[in-house]
């Protein structure tokens, strides 16, 4: 991917303030690039080193459309959402993630997903809807189902050689380590998360759109109820498509216009990554500020106590 000769600028910090007094701070990075993978503006090192964790989802989709999978075993939309998300566990979530095996001819003990603490089934789990992808992508092409979590699986294969050609990267050059759910996910640049969502974003694809089609139509699916993803995709009506990821990881693609933003909070911190992507998204407005006040009353304002403060912006290169 083709960088700035800049690539760095003064990091944000998120202030946890009690009754107006710093009582914690968070150290946040955060990349915008274009569909090319330039960079255009930064806070902290665009070259800054992350797994991309969940914020992958999308992209692993992919293998559902390249493949002719959606069509073999007729998934709409709402099952393509599914297999993007990272869900509640809801019942109509973990229905969808049925669907999609039972559509497949698979039976739901082939997943290999853990069972989520307190709860009995394997389709309650956030990522059921990616493994149940996965799962009909083999069913599709004759794969073995029971090593479909293997960093050798044709379907694993097929996800990082789609990666790799969106990045203009060799696969071979990928770190990977097995996420929670026990499927491979990616160390990358900052700057390589924001290229890859400027590009899901671009319009560019045509399997790429229909992605965003189904995350955006179906936003529930991709997260639940009080969710950010989920509460930013509706709020913005098409306009943006975002995905979490563990870890302080948050994506956001800007529909149409090929650009994407990446943010990773250093310590992890799931308030910090949703104070500065409010924050961020403001400042370049793509969200008016009235979205942006009431996406702050459920992120940043925590209390009547405390509320999160960012301190820092964007600088561009």
């Amino acid at each position: 991917m083709t960088m700035g000769k800049r690539t760095q600028a003064a990091q944000l910090e998120v202030r946890l303030l009690r009754e107006g007094i710093i009582e914690s701070k968070h150290q946040v990075q955060a990349v915008v690039c274009d569909s090319r993978g330039r960079v255009l503006s930064v806070a902290g090192n665009a070259e800054t080193a992350a797994f991309v964790r969940s914020a992958l989802k999308p992209f692993q989709a992919l293998a559902v459309l390249t493949t002719g999978t959606l069509e073999r075993f007729g998934l709409t939309d709402k099952d393509l959402a599914i297999i993007c998300s990272s869900h509640k566990g809801t019942i109509e979530q973990s229905r969808q993630a049925f669907n999609i095996l039972w559509r497949a001819d698979v039976d739901p003990s082939a997943l290999q997903c853990p069972i989520p603490e307190g709860k009995r089934s394997r389709l309650e789990y956030n990522c059921s809807g990616k493994h149940a992808g996965m799962l009909a992508v083999s069913r599709q092409r004759n794969w073995p189902l029971t090593s479909y979590l293997q960093r050798n699986h044709p379907v694993q294969q097929l996800i990082l050689t789609k990666v790799a050609e969106l990045l203009r990267m060799p696969a071979a050059e990928f770190i990977s380590a097995r996420d929670d759910c026990g499927a491979p996910t990616y160390f990358m640049q900052l700057a390589q998360m924001a290229s890859l969502y400027a590009q899901l974003a671009s319009g560019s694809s045509l399997d790429m759109e229909r992605i965003v089609r189904a995350m955006t139509h179906h936003p529930v699916m991709v997260a639940g109820e009080g969710e950010f993803d989920t509460q930013l995709m509706r709020l913005s009506e098409g306009e943006l498509v975002s995905k979490s990821g563990a870890e302080g990881i948050q994506c956001i693609g800007r529909v149409g216009e090929g650009m994407g933003l990446a943010i990773k909070a250093i310590d992890g911190a799931k308030r910090a990554k949703y104070a500065v992507a409010i924050h961020l998204l403001k400042q370049m407005g793509w969200i008016t500020p009235s979205m942006a006040e009431m996406l702050s009353e459920s992120y940043t304002s925590l209390n009547d106590f405390m509320r999160l403060d960012v301190v820092g912006e964007l600088s561009m290169l």
